[in-house]
């Protein structure tokens, strides 16, 4: 057995989701991948085990349990099924903005519902013409005595069409830039919402990715999450707790193929013996295993990290390198592992295919990998190092 970092509950409860993985998703994975529907029996299978409870902190009805094993479950159910993996990162997103700078009255109506699953959340940044830069967001929200105004439009949001509560961020003060945005809470029964449309992706074909449009919705000003023009900050205090969430289900997915490949390596035959055994197979192998676990130390310091209670400017970089290097190592990984399977590696019938679609969003959503790296590098410029080296100045 290899080593472990998880302490002996931790073990027990990663035991569980893993055969909960195994035995229930992992047989309706390739159907989720073909039928494009969302797995509500996937769904009410977390609700069962409580593992939407991983998630929050015991007062609100969680297990308390913290980062690093809510990180290991997303890691573990994406091993076998990267949709049902983002089922439960996108709760910790769509969750974040609540536990961040929600009111103990917000706190208290929604957080609980949250936890038991009861209610699916999303979180509502982006935009057509706003991707990266959320500066140029334009949906406005206008105040008008005790309520807000919205009109605008959110593209590529997860779980369009089957959040019962969404984290949406509008602009106060168009004028303002960053400091002009703020966020509210919007339930999809209020009038001038609209799901506009679902699309067809790639990869995770299961999870719905929408349009959302905002038509003179009216919001009570009680749905304001903080104070306005607190929006920005918020959105990116969020992006650096949610990102790992990514970075566990690219984990997952990695992980996933090797192992997937390593057995067929191992019945696979070829000149007489099989293809694990040729040097050049057993050369990728060996790299895609390597790399995995380099990738899983950079998460799973990321979740001590959080658990530890580091302040938040040192989760910044941490972040960003795990979702950076998981990312990149899951689209290097199951390209390799289609290539170990050869021609049966490209056809659906073997579930690396499939692997290496879904593998891609991880570069590209809740941050492009070319965003990461400006992160990082941001970071790097502003701490403060020994310089080692005669003539350095």
């Amino acid at each position: 057995m290899g080593y472990d970092v998880l302490t002996g509950e931790q073990r027990e409860i990663r035991d569980l989701v893993r055969t909960l993985a195994r035995e229930r998703i992992a047989p309706r994975a390739a159907e989720i991948d073909a039928t494009h529907e969302f797995p509500w029996d996937v769904v009410e299978l977390y609700r069962e085990h409580g593992l939407f409870g991983l998630f929050h902190e015991e007062r609100f009805g969680g297990t308390g349990t913290g980062t690093l094993l809510s990180l290991v479950a997303i890691e573990e159910v994406s091993k076998v099924c990267a949709t049902s993996g983002l089922i439960l990162a996108v709760q910790e997103l769509g969750s974040l903005g609540l536990k961040l700078s929600g009111s103990e009255e917000q706190q208290a109506r929604w957080l609980p519902r949250l936890a038991s699953g009861e209610v699916l959340c999303a979180y509502a940044l982006t935009e057509a013409g706003s991707g990266s830069d959320s500066a140029a967001m334009r949906t406005t929200a206008r105040r008008e005595g005790d309520e807000y105004v919205l009109d605008g439009s959110k593209r590529f949001i997860t779980n369009a069409g089957v959040a019962g509560l969404y984290t949406v961020f509008a602009k106060t003060d168009p004028q303002a830039g960053h400091a002009g945005i703020s966020t509210f809470l919007v339930e999809p029964g209020t009038p001038g919402f609209e799901v506009a449309r679902l699309e067809p992706k790639m990869g995770i074909a299961g999870s719905t990715t929408g349009e959302l449009v905002f038509d003179a919705m009216r919001v009570p000003a009680a749905n304001r999450l903080g104070e306005e023009g607190t929006g920005f900050r918020l959105a990116m205090r969020i992006l650096d707790r949610s990102r790992p969430g990514v970075a566990a289900q690219a984990l997952g997915i990695a992980q996933g193929a090797t192992d997937y490949a390593l057995e067929y390596a191992r019945s696979r035959e070829t000149m007489g013996r099989p293809i694990a055994q040729h040097q050049l197979i057993a050369a990728k192998l060996a790299d895609m295993e390597t790399k995995t676990e380099a990738a899983r130390g950079l998460l799973y310091r990321f979740g001590h990290m959080c658990d530890a209670g580091v302040d938040d400017a040192e989760l910044t970089k941490a972040s960003a390198m795990a979702k950076l290097y998981c990312g990149d190592v899951a689209m290097e990984v199951t390209t390799e592992a289609v290539q170990i399977l050869g021609g049966y590696g490209y056809i659906k019938e073997y579930p690396v295919e499939r692997m290496m679609r879904d593998a891609k969003i991880t570069q590209i959503y809740e941050g492009t990998q070319e965003v990461q790296r400006l992160v990082i590098a941001r970071e790097m410029l502003r701490e403060q190092r020994a310089l080692v080296g005669a003539g350095v100045g």
